[in-house]
């Protein structure tokens, strides 16, 4: 929905003009991962976005209202619950209790949520939500943050009160994404630079329709095997924090120190790390066939080390393989379905589309859905959401 139709809509319910903010999904280029392991991540910001409209009230009630969700979600901020109670509300609600948290004065608000990223796909429409959710009510107050801060504000609110291990790359990159570029963190100092990314290249975002039910239990045990890596391979190396710290040849080194399973995680975080940082070179240099066989390497990684690949993902890596303008592409998101990206020649990247979702159907009988687009900038106020003429 357009910001102009979510700000009527608002109207519509609430009888009164809001205030009008947008944050983006994201999709990570490469770098999977190794966010809560203190590495590096490349992601863009996508032009899906989520939509947050907000106004004042004077009783003390949150009035949240989606255009995704039927029932409208009410809570005074007197009685705010001290977790998540399973909703997709919880996402607006851990970012009021955060700001409560760090002494900001909340009052009562109406908000209307209109999302356009996908649910489910691996592209941070939760993350969107909370960004978007925070400059909504930091205006109220004309109040603001860094966004950084509010970046790190939005994953304690995710990991604190909804109950996600999430690392902190989501909600950065819906912050500090900016058109025309790649957003190269270190999620450890928290030290970014954005890396341009070329005009003639565009991102094919595949979504593969499916979302295992195992991934969030196997998510959180993924960071409990890293977690071992590091508690063993610290006792021969003290100097060892998180897996960002570790060599290629201290892991080889210590093989016989880690149980199986750990040491196929760890490989998978330590060799990542370094792709990310050749992709980086490659991208900024304009080598797309470098970055593409980076991606191609990556994905290998992530099915066969870190395990968390799955048959429909792997299947629409493969169509991928061979068809006109693509460099490469790979699995993107925590795993175990969601979606794949693809660096595609601008010009090709409408029959590349086409194709590639014709292959998928043909060998899993699932339509895909198929986004072509560029990095786009974060979250900001909707301008062009004008109030209505009187």
């Amino acid at each position: 929905m357009h910001p102009a139709q979510v700000a009527q809509r608002f109207r519509e319910y609430f009888g009164v003009e809001p205030r009008l903010f947008s944050a983006p999904g994201r999709v990570n280029l490469i770098g999977e991962h190794t966010d809560y392991n203190d590495g590096f991540v490349m992601p863009a910001a996508i032009g899906c976005r989520t939509h947050v409209a907000i106004s004042s009230r004077t009783d003390g009630k949150l009035m949240i209202r989606s255009q995704q969700a039927p029932e409208p979600f009410e809570v005074d901020l007197e009685r705010l619950p001290a977790r998540g109670l399973g909703q997709w509300s919880d996402y607006v609600l851990g970012v009021a209790v955060m700001l409560i948290q760090r002494r900001y004065s909340l009052r009562g608000a109406n908000i209307l949520v209109d999302g356009e990223v996908p649910i489910g796909a691996g592209l941070s429409s939760s993350a969107a939500l909370e960004v978007a959710s925070a400059l909504a009510f930091l205006s109220l107050n004309e109040e603001s943050l860094p966004l950084p801060e509010i970046a790190k504000l939005c994953q304690k609110a995710e990991n604190a009160f909804v109950g996600a291990r999430v690392g902190i790359m989501d909600q950065f990159v819906s912050c500090l994404g900016k058109a025309g570029h790649a957003l190269l963190l270190d999620c450890r100092s928290l030290d970014w630079r954005l890396v341009p990314f070329p005009d003639s290249v565009r991102l094919v975002i595949c979504n593969t329709m499916v979302r295992h039910e195992l991934s969030t239990g196997e998510y959180n045990r993924r960071r409990e095997q890293c977690d071992e890596g590091v508690r063993l391979l610290s006792k021969k190396y003290p100097e060892i924090r998180a897996l960002r710290d570790v060599s290629v040849e201290q892991l080889e080194g210590s093989r016989s120190l880690l149980p199986e399973a750990v040491y196929k995680r760890c490989a998978h975080i330590v060799g990542e790390n370094l792709r990310v940082l050749d992709a980086e070179v490659a991208l900024a240099a304009g080598d797309l066939n470098g970055f593409g066989e980076l991606m191609r390497q990556s994905h290998q990684s992530l099915r066969d080390l870190y395990e968390v690949s799955c048959e429909e993902l792997d299947i629409m890596v493969e169509s991928a393989e061979g068809l006109p303008g693509c460099w490469g592409g790979r699995m993107t998101g925590g795993g175990f379905g969601g979606c794949t990206v693809n660096l595609v020649s601008a010009e090709s990247a409408k029959a590349f589309a086409e194709q590639i979702a014709a292959r998928y159907h043909a060998r899993t009988k699932i339509h895909p859905d198929i986004y072509i687009g560029s990095p786009v900038d974060g979250v900001h106020a909707e301008l062009d959401a004008v109030p209505q003429a009187r």
